[in-house]
């Protein structure tokens, strides 16, 4: 249930109406919008008379939302969520889309790491993604490098200012992780992991929740909306493909048509990765072109100084010299710079 405010409605009125429900054992969550505050309505509604709310003062209208996922919803809240970091870069809504790049995982060549961030500032890119904690499949893999891994990144961006973005894998990490990161990614594999997903409701960082591999777009929102009913509103959706049959070609298959579908059932912006999505470098440029125009608030991909040689998912990854190519061509279908023109002048 939400309940819509009218427009000239007083705080004094809109603190009532949170009362009335919260003294019957319910959770409230207002948002604040340019025209209209409305009060979503956490809890079992049975208890709720709807004709009694309605005629409190101040109070416009009382709707019942029918889907599970209430807050993330478009309903509840009807204008897009934008997420603002402390240097000023702005996620979602009508801001021109990001780009977050980096590798897979964060390796011992520090300097390999600072080359990569380094062409990514060059190329306006704003984050600098990569792993320290890595789920793999293989207990023997390689499995980052941990605290020594999360202080890299925080180097390289004391030297170039992007923001960080990094996984967490454990409830127990979560403060750890908080320390050195601008954005908490939580994996594939954990989309569901709904006690990690209550506690970083807990935390004031931004959240970005990669899509499960066999994960339907409602689990999606609902995964989402375990964040922001434990009270942090900036969640970020990421579709990285989901599992197909035919593995031959594409490691999976990517749902562009789920950028979308999110942003019409959902305020929350949306990312796509299509070095996940489809697991090959060559991959990466029209699929992530086909995620812009059909509406991405911007994509991440991954980026190796060496991919031949790296320690996870190097087929997957661009060389800079590749990264550069192809980030120009994201530039200029974004408007952000005409990097041709520029070297013209």
């Amino acid at each position: 249930m939400i309940i819509v405010m009218e427009h000239n409605a007083t705080i004094d009125q809109l603190n009532r109406v949170i009362k009335y429900i919260e003294d019957r054992g319910l959770k409230t969550q207002v948002n604040n919008g340019e025209l209209l505050n409305v009060v979503a309505v956490i809890g079992d509604k049975s208890i709720l008379n709807d004709e009694s709310i309605a005629a409190l003062d101040g109070v416009r209208e009382v709707k019942k939302i029918q889907e599970p996922y209430k807050l993330v919803s478009r309903v509840a809240h009807p204008e897009d969520t934008i997420i603002k970091f402390p240097n000023g870069v702005k996620l979602g809504g009508l801001e021109r889309p990001v780009l977050m790049v980096g590798p897979c995982s964060v390796e011992k060549d520090f300097e390999g790491l600072l080359k990569v961030a380094q062409a990514a500032k060059d190329m306006g890119c704003q984050f600098l993604r990569g792993g320290a904690f890595k789920p793999r499949t293989s207990p023997y893999d390689f499995q980052g490098l941990e605290e020594k891994g999360l202080q890299y990144l925080a180097r390289a961006r004391e030297k170039t200012g992007l923001l960080v973005v990094t996984e967490v894998m454990d409830t127990m990490d979560i403060s750890l992780l908080c320390k050195y990161a601008d954005v908490l990614q939580v994996g594939a594999r954990n989309m569901q992991n709904f006690k990690l997903l209550k506690a970083l409701g807990r935390i004031k960082k931004p959240v970005m929740i990669k899509r499960g591999p066999a994960a339907t777009i409602k689990e999606f929102l609902l995964a989402a909306e375990y964040v922001v009913a434990n009270g942090n509103p900036n969640v970020i959706f990421c579709e990285r493909g989901v599992k197909g049959f035919d593995t031959h070609f594409t490691r999976n298959v990517l749902d562009i048509a789920a950028v979308p579908i999110i942003r019409k059932f959902s305020h929350l912006p949306i990312i796509v990765d299509p070095s996940h999505g489809t697991g090959k470098r060559y991959l990466i440029e029209p699929m992530g072109k086909a995620a812009l125009v059909a509406g991405s608030h911007g994509l991440m991909f991954e980026v190796h100084h060496d991919p031949d040689n790296a320690m996870c998912d190097g087929a997957q990854s661009l060389n800079i010299e590749q990264f550069k190519e192809i980030a120009k061509s994201f530039n200029k279908l974004i408007g952000r710079i005409d990097y041709d023109n520029k070297n013209n002048k």
